[in-house]
């Protein structure tokens, strides 16, 4: 017997493929670990643990997918009297459910840093606003919701920096055009935990919480007060309940909302968990956002790990480092799963292979389950303009992270 990924063969050896059959049961606990594994499984029956792979390049989660063409698809033909054909058919669709319902199938994509200043904002003014999404436009707006967490504040007559204190202390703004590269991407859901918020004053971030209500994009994680930067948004797309819930660890104080100021939402940790177990009994699907302390690594630290972990723990499907310049390890933790950074999106970071890399994390929703997740891998180009990698790229990129996710495995917390 050869390996299955162990090409090419030798001339007239045979290849013997074992076919083994077996329940979802058995195969995620014997199986689903083991390398060069590749297993055939009904679409409602789909697990986030496995890797669902393209058939003769067709993506099976492609809405725009004509499915009698997927080479997996039974079809049936049925002969004989028409009226009985026509009560078959009306008792299978009352008696059979259907698979792969796009009704009932929701895409998120989750990203990571945005800050459309400093490189950023001078190709876009030399090229146009929309040049840092020319080449990954289609993928932020091909899901149902796109998450985007804008870091820096909107300020009419945005100079940017200009003076000697603006660079010394990171005093960092955007021009209020600039949110129409958030609406070409169709950004659905902005997060607002960015630590220069508040870096042009309280009125200022009342005005961007204006300017995202009259673009009608949905904001988390900042608000006019604190019991507002808090609260949680629920939205419901598909059949499927999502809350999303975030907080910023690391500050400034200056940048936390108050009871009576506008800002974004201070990490309470008792508070998050208690919001996460109320959600999950309505019957939300929730995701944790963090805005950490910045660690240019594959690998997170010990504390980082510790508190990701401990909103799984409350019951979050989903915990995504909002945070990371740098790509950062992905594990699967108890039933959950956790990205601990996705580094930069449209950001001018080019000093090093790190915080040029990205990627946008596709999460799939079926039926109230989470099901899937792509890792799509980027690039960052010209201070400004993420493209997707090519193949080496890709590589580099994706043994770096899961050699990291592998390290997760030594760690100790005893």
């Amino acid at each position: 017997m050869r390996n299955l990924f162990d090409y090419p063969p030798q001339k007239d050896v045979p290849i013997n493929i074992p076919i083994i059959s077996f329940s979802n049961e058995e195969f995620l606990g014997s199986y689903w670990s083991k390398e060069n594994i590749w297993s055939i499984v009904p679409f409602e029956n789909l697990d986030k643990r496995w890797k669902v792979l393209k058939l003769n390049n067709k993506d099976i989660f492609d809405k725009k997918l004509d499915i009698s063409f997927y080479s997996l698809v039974i079809n049936y033909w049925v002969s004989g009297d028409e009226e009985g054909i026509k009560k078959l058919i009306i008792a299978l669709s009352n008696n059979l459910d259907k698979s792969r319902d796009f009704d009932n199938l929701t895409i998120i994509n989750m990203t990571g840093v945005t800050a459309m200043v400093r490189g950023v904002a001078n190709r876009m003014e030399r090229n146009g606003i929309l040049y840092p999404a020319e080449k990954i436009g289609e993928i932020l707006k091909s899901a149902d919701l796109t998450h985007i967490s804008n870091e820096i504040p909107f300020v009419e007559n945005c100079q940017g920096r200009t003076s000697e204190e603006s660079i010394e202390k990171l005093i960092l703004c955007s021009k209020p055009e600039y949110i129409y590269l958030l609406k070409y991407v169709c950004a659905d859901i902005i997060e607002l935990t960015g630590n220069h918020m508040n870096d042009y004053g309280h009125e200022s971030m009342l005005y961007n919480l204006s300017l995202y209500e009259k673009e009608k994009m949905l904001y988390y994680a900042g608000g006019k007060n604190k019991e507002e930067a808090q609260t949680p948004l629920l939205i419901e797309s598909n059949g499927n309940k999502f809350a999303f819930i975030s907080c910023n660890y690391w500050g400034p104080d200056y940048v936390w909302a108050t009871d009576e100021n506008p800002g974004a939402a201070k990490c309470d940790y008792e508070y998050i968990c208690s919001e996460i177990e109320r959600l999950k009994k309505e019957g939300y699907m929730v995701i944790v956002t963090f805005q950490y302390v910045e660690h240019y690594d594959y690998n997170p630290t010990h504390q980082q790990i510790i508190d990701f972990r401990k909103m799984i723990d409350s019951g979050a499907d989903i915990v995504s480092g909002s945070q990371s310049h740098h790509p950062m390890a992905a594990e699967f933790y108890r039933d959950g799963f956790i990205n601990y950074g996705l580094g930069n999106l449209f950001f001018d970071q080019m000093f090093s292979l790190g915080v040029r890399q990205g990627i946008i994390t596709q999460h799939i929703f079926y039926k109230g389950e989470h099901v899937s997740t792509k890792l799509i891998t980027t690039m960052l180009e010209d201070y400004s303009q993420p493209r997707l990698t090519n193949l080496e790229e890709q590589q580099q990129l994706l043994e770096s992270i899961f050699k990291a996710s592998k390290n997760l495995e030594k760690i100790s917390f005893e």
